[in-house]
């Protein structure tokens, strides 16, 4: 089956056979972006346990700078 049989197809059927299909179809792309806003949820849950790790003091924290050349140095 191709996109446009399926295209042909789907506009042959009635207009309340259209609209479940259309929503069906919409649905699906929405669990796409549940999936994507659950994601988003998890790495804020994630950066608000990281402060919270700083902020207890529990975390070590390391210079941009120090990051960035021992990075550099991995490089050569």
């Amino acid at each position: 089956m191709t996109i446009e049989s399926i295209r042909r197809d789907a506009l042959g059927l009635s207009v309340e056979q259209r609209a479940a299909l259309a929503a069906d179809l919409l649905a699906s792309l929405d669990a796409a972006s549940e999936d994507e806003a659950e994601i988003e949820q998890l790495w804020l849950q994630e950066a608000a346990r990281r402060a919270d790790e700083v902020d207890r003091g529990v975390a070590r924290l390391i210079p941009g700078d120090l990051v960035m050349r021992e990075a550099q140095a991995l490089l050569k």
